[in-house]
């Protein structure tokens, strides 16, 4: 029983990390990213590593895909702002 929930596992972790990677939009990349945080999460304790799923759990799937989500935020906003408040002349890049 326990190989079986252990190879389910790996799997799970194989197939989120592969779609974290396939995913070209930001936006949904971090949040393939919090689901991959989950399944290791969850790898991590059934391998009877539970403090080490507890951090994964933390960092993995809430800080790492948040902090991504507000840098992507302001990116696009600093972008908006800078074609907003163009002064007329064109640019080269």
């Amino acid at each position: 029983m326990t190989d079986t929930v252990i190879v389910v596992a790996l799997l799970l972790v194989a197939v989120s990390a592969t779609a974290a990677v396939a995913v070209r939009d930001p936006v949904r990349q971090s949040l393939v990213l919090a689901v991959l945080g989950v399944v290791l999460a969850v790898l991590f304790t059934v391998l009877q590593a539970p403090d080490v799923g507890l951090s994964q759990l933390a960092v993995g799937s809430a800080l790492t895909p948040l902090l991504l989500l507000l840098t992507v935020r302001k990116v696009k906003r600093r972008k908006q702002r800078g074609h907003s408040g163009h002064s007329g002349k064109e640019s080269d890049g």
